[in-house]
């Protein structure tokens, strides 16, 4: 399937808004890590259908709260049997539940 050929316009919109969308997941990933947003609370916004949220991979999200680096968000992910590529709106219950218990401790 061919990409569709877009015009100067509709290049620079599409721009602007993956910009906008970068900056706000920076946005969203430093409240977690100031702690000024809980896991949780990512959680229900993706719920409520907010899109970046929901298109935020978990890894990222783990990444960003206090006290965890990439080894540990790695290893956490392989032990709850989460993909790496999976995103906050994708995760199961289960997945969820278990996440969340981590991290209300």
């Amino acid at each position: 399937m061919a990409l569709p050929q877009l015009t100067a316009e509709q290049r620079a919109e599409n721009l602007k808004k993956a910009a906008a969308a970068r900056t706000a997941r920076t946005e969203l990933k430093k409240k977690l890590k100031g702690g000024e947003l809980t896991l949780a609370q990512v959680f229900e916004q993706a719920d409520k259908g907010d899109d970046i949220a929901g298109k935020t991979k978990v890894v990222d999200l783990i990444k960003a709260l206090p006290g965890v680096g990439k080894v540990k968000a790695d290893a956490l992910m392989e032990q709850l049997e989460i993909q790496p590529t999976r995103r906050a709106g994708g995760l199961g219950s289960k997945q969820r539940a278990a996440l969340l218990a981590e991290f209300s401790a």
